[in-house]
């Protein structure tokens, strides 16, 4: 009998064990899921903390979520914030693969997440360029968290975005912000604000650095010929390049 008891308050503890360490996951009513370590009912708003110690968390309406389940699954790594040095050099190394600017793709980042490698939308993106899990999983991303993956599989589907438009970076961002159906259905970008500011956020960003570069190469060559003893050359103002010229390196 002593045994009996013994081996079923062992399995109890086991089980309690296991049940406290796993994770959960939000069932949203749209079939998206957000897994997370612990949540807060805050009114109207249920916070899902997405890492263990409460520095990442995304704000979900509590009506939009339908259930919560457990993930016994193991979870991804956790991954570090990368710090500037190393994400540019795996920016850089992804977009010379990709024949793409590595300014367009720091300010798609600096706009999708803000550089935050751990960062999940209440629609479920992730990561530093915000992949959904279906098209994610589509550009064979093992890991959305990791910055490596997350570029790699993110810079990709601009690429395709980029050729299917003809290398037209107004109708890509749309797509790449509000899907290509919509882009599509509209015949450009969709009338939606955020779609809208978030295109312009990202054309004018990525502009200013093109003038920036611009104007700092001008200024290279000035000094340089006057090193020389040439006469200075006459510079002839810049202006903001268009942006389906700007996109491939």
């Amino acid at each position: 009998m002593f045994t009996i008891i013994k081996f079923v308050t062992c399995v109890a503890l086991l089980t309690a064990a296991i049940s406290s360490s796993a994770s959960d996951v939000a069932i949203l009513r749209n079939g998206f899921s957000i897994r997370h370590e612990r949540r807060d009912v805050l009114g109207a708003v249920t916070r899902l903390y997405t890492a263990a110690d409460a520095s990442s968390y995304v704000d979900v309406s509590t009506d939009q979520i339908d259930h919560f389940e457990k993930d016994f699954s193991v979870p991804p790594p956790a991954t570090k914030r990368e710090n500037p040095k190393n994400l540019n050099e795996i920016i850089n190394t992804i977009s010379d693969r990709h024949h793409l600017d590595p300014d367009l793709i720091n300010s798609v980042i600096h706009a999708e997440s803000a550089f935050n490698p751990r960062a999940v939308s209440p629609k479920g993106a992730q990561g530093l360029m915000q992949l959904m899990p279906g098209t994610a999983s589509q550009l064979g991303v093992r890991n959305a968290f990791d910055p490596h993956d997350n570029v790699e599989g993110g810079t990709a589907y601009l690429r395709q975005l980029l050729e299917q438009y003809n290398f037209d970076l107004i109708k890509a961002l749309a797509a790449y912000n509000a899907g290509p159906h919509r882009v599509q259905r509209y015949r450009g970008v969709p009338p939606y604000y955020e779609t809208r500011a978030y295109v312009a956020r990202i054309v004018r960003e990525f502009n200013r650095k093109k003038l920036a570069e611009q104007k700092a190469s001008s200024a290279a060559k000035n000094a340089q010929s006057k090193t020389k003893g040439h006469p200075r050359a006459t510079v002839k103002q810049a202006s903001v390049p268009e942006t389906s010229q700007q996109v491939t390196r």
